[in-house]
């Protein structure tokens, strides 16, 4: 299965950063945001971190992003994965990284031997940054036996910090940490930040991890909010719509309706709970006009932490806990189960898998419908209820969370269609608005 989680290598430490330096006035900046085609045999990718911990991890506090230094602006291209390209160092190399809201450490390729000429700008060459940094093995973020670590990092022959990343198909992601700026404009750039130096990968590409851990960029480097709006899937051979991403304000959000984030204490810490995703409260799920009998505990965490709903930019499907997932597939099932591909369960996730026609399937499903608190809803129009997944084959775009391991609702990109996704982290709030993502916006 090529689908996996990125196990997270630090959950809690202590970070010292710069203040950042800025103007009374906002600077606005623009990036693409790209992705690689599916393959016929690929499965849903899956980049986020949902680790099963009992170690403390603290939360991001209004505190940290009283002022956001950076008001800059993206556009990003999107088939599975969302990926910005990013300036780093100085002078500034086009980095892409995949913009994952359920991981903490951003990490850029530095691979010292390529086995075959990698594309433009996919390796960062730190030779070439004056602004580049090692951390050595006495920084406070390289002592082995810190508890809070799910891995213990490790010095190096070279007396440097090194990590590792495992994934659970068993390949590793490693390298050193190390510090450096992004340098948006000439005029502006964060201060150094910590991130990995992958030097073995399975990846060709980077992590931008973006949730509430005190070493996710958007930590780091102060943000108040970000945002990103992700263009629907398009048929053409060659063609990858082009959507936008945001740090900093938003000219849209005027129109957008925000739930609240929940919170958890240290004593509300749980084994199955990941307290750094961006958590909601999910009420039910409608499809086309039925309100579908799935308790309103099977999206709660309960005792164990299990049941958290959480917005992840890093997972393609949405996935659900069993008590939820059944709900949707027997309602599927009534409405065209004779159509259903009989014994087929794509990327060991989803059985809710067809041939033929999709539009058609589509319309005899009807809209899916998310409920949040506050009224606020995420609707997906009849006509994107399917992914196509190759081969002719077509799929609801949901997935059963038991079968990664994690006992968690994830709302994952593919769902977050043609709408602005909006992280205001002063106010600890998520907003969603309406949008045709295609378009300049």
């Amino acid at each position: 299965m090529l689908s996996f989680y990125l196990f997270l290598l630090l959950t809690s430490c202590s970070l010292s950063t710069q203040e950042t330096q800025h103007k009374n006035d906002s600077l606005s900046f623009s990036f693409p945001l790209t992705s690689l085609p599916r393959s016929p045999q690929a499965s849903p990718s899956f980049y986020s971190s949902f680790i099963s911990q009992t170690k403390k991890a603290p939360t991001l506090k209004s505190s940290s992003v009283s002022s956001s230094p950076y008001n800059y602006r993206s556009g990003f291209k999107y088939s599975m994965i969302l990926v910005v390209s990013l300036p780093i160092g100085t002078p500034p190399q086009t980095q892409q990284m995949i913009l994952d809201t359920g991981s903490q450490l951003s990490w850029i390729q530095c691979h010292k031997k390529v086995p075959r000429k990698p594309p433009p700008g996919s390796v960062f060459d730190p030779s070439l940054s004056s602004s580049f940094s090692v951390l050595p093995c006495n920084h406070p973020l390289c002592k082995p036996r810190i508890p809070d670590f799910t891995l213990p990092t490790s010095c190096d022959q070279k007396r440097l910090c090194h990590y590792s990343y495992f994934y659970a198909d068993g390949t590793l992601a490693e390298g050193n940490l190390v510090r450096e700026k992004i340098t948006f404009s000439r005029s502006q750039s964060t201060p150094p930040l910590i991130l990995g130096c992958a030097e073995e990968s399975s990846d060709a590409k980077g992590i931008l991890g973006m949730n509430l851990g005190r070493l996710s960029f958007a930590s780091q480097a102060k943000l108040t909010k970000f945002s990103y709006c992700v263009p629907t899937r398009q048929g053409r051979p060659g063609f990858t719509p082009t959507g936008s991403f945001y740090l900093g304000e938003n000219p849209n959000s005027g129109r957008f309706r925000y739930i609240n984030l929940l919170t958890f204490s240290q004593s509300q810490r749980m084994p199955n709970l990941d307290p750094l995703a961006y958590t909601v409260a999910m009420q039910g799920i409608r499809i086309g006009n039925q309100k579908l009998n799935i308790p309103i505990s099977a999206f709660r965490p309960d005792p164990s932490g299990a049941g958290q709903t959480m917005i992840d930019s890093g997972s393609e499907f949405t996935y659900l806990v069993d008590a939820a997932y059944n709900k949707v597939r027997e309602e599927v099932v009534r409405l065209v189960g004779p159509r259903l591909k009989k014994g087929y369960v794509y990327g060991g996730v989803s059985d809710m898998c067809f041939n033929g026609n999709a539009i058609e399937i589509g319309r005899l499903i009807g809209n899916m419908v998310f409920e949040f608190d506050k009224g606020v809803e995420i609707v997906v129009e009849k006509e994107r209820v399917l992914a196509d997944v190759g081969g002719g084959v077509h799929c609801v775009g949901i997935g059963r969370s038991e079968m990664l391991g994690a006992a968690s609702n994830i709302i994952g990109n593919f769902h977050q269609q043609n709408i602005w996704v909006e992280f205001d982290l002063a106010n600890r709030r998520v907003g969603f608005g309406k949008a045709d993502c295609s378009r300049s916006v």
